[in-house]
């Protein structure tokens, strides 16, 4: 029996950057095209139907009301700002549109990237979840959402009914996770090669290797995911092949062979990566992500991660720190 389509709702209002909902758009319409049938359907939605003033002048028609449309997801698409008193700013301004968004049922994922995080977090579709969010706004949303779980190391983040992302092209993991769970991995690539779509930013040479986007095969990506959600103490070999479901050998035997490392040295490099990516996005000190990540001890982190890059963290986040 065939399988329904998705249908997903595109959110306009004041404001917002309306290109990466037109990218999503597109995505899905090839995905669609390479299926030869329709898995999904995208209907433009607004606080109100009618037109909408996005950012830089462009004004795009809202086929639908938000409250009362009936989609399977909503994506929320980020809104221009430079600091994070814009941001309270903007929040104030959409107060109906946040409150409208956190009225949907609990069927509707919500997805959102880049400053649009902002608002899912503020509708509170965000609280006692996991989340990203674009690197520079990660200490103040620290602060204004305390009930959100924020990985701001992880460029993108999966939960049953919600995702985000960091970043003006944080539609494209949004898009891949919902395409390939419809259709393929090598559909997905086969779009991006069509599409030429933007390769993921170059990072410390000693974690080229270990972000989730670079990991071959299903099982490489489950097992980072896993890596990356337990704590440092409980990521051992025997924790992580009963969370695949696996036997420690194969589990081992498959890291080597994707990896060209020990799966224990592996686990390590995608942990420390995590120390990497706070260090460059947040202010937290050094101590606190070693607790935050599950480290035994903070000296054991640092030797680590000075062995991993060469460098103490305070050398590393002044070379690479962008907060």
């Amino acid at each position: 029996m065939a399988q329904p389509s998705l249908r997903v709702a595109l959110l306009l209002y004041p404001g917002c950057m309306p290109a990466g909902l037109l990218a999503f758009a597109d995505l899905l319409h090839a995905a669609n095209r390479r299926a030869g049938r329709r898995l999904f359907e995208t209907v433009f939605v607004g606080l109100a139907e009618g037109e909408v003033a996005c950012a830089h002048g462009l004004r795009l028609p809202a086929a639908q009301a938000l409250d009362g449309t009936q989609v399977d997801a909503l994506l929320v698409p980020g809104f221009w700002t430079e600091s994070a008193e814009q941001v309270e700013a903007a929040l104030a301004d959409n107060a109906p549109l946040v409150a409208a968004i956190g009225r949907l049922g609990k069927h509707v994922a919500v997805w959102s990237y880049c400053t649009g995080v902002c608002l899912a977090a503020a509708a509170r579709r965000l609280d006692r979840q996991g989340a990203t969010i674009t690197w520079w706004l990660a200490d103040s949303a620290r602060k204004r959402f305390p009930k959100v779980d924020w990985q701001v190391e992880r460029t993108d983040v999966f939960n049953v009914r919600t995702a985000t992302a960091s970043g003006v092209n944080g539609y494209l993991p949004i898009a891949q996770a919902v395409i390939e769970s419809r259709l393929s991995m090598e559909a997905y690539r086969d779009l991006t090669r069509l599409m030429v779509l933007p390769r993921p930013e170059r990072t410390h040479q000693a974690f080229q290797t270990v972000h989730l986007i670079a990991q071959p095969g299903r099982l490489m990506r489950r097992l980072h995911d896993a890596v990356e959600r337990l704590p440092a103490g409980e990521g051992t070999l025997p924790r992580l092949a009963r969370e695949l479901a696996t036997s420690e050998r194969t589990l081992a035997r498959k890291v080597l062979a994707a990896t060209g490392l020990p799966a224990a040295a592996w686990v390590r490099r995608v942990k420390l990566n995590q120390v990497s990516e706070r260090l460059i996005h947040t202010g937290l000190p050094a101590s606190t992500i070693s607790a935050e990540l599950g480290f035994s001890s903070d000296a054991g982190m640092r030797r680590m991660f000075k062995e991993a890059t060469g460098m103490t963290t305070a050398q590393y986040r002044q070379a690479f720190g962008r907060a």
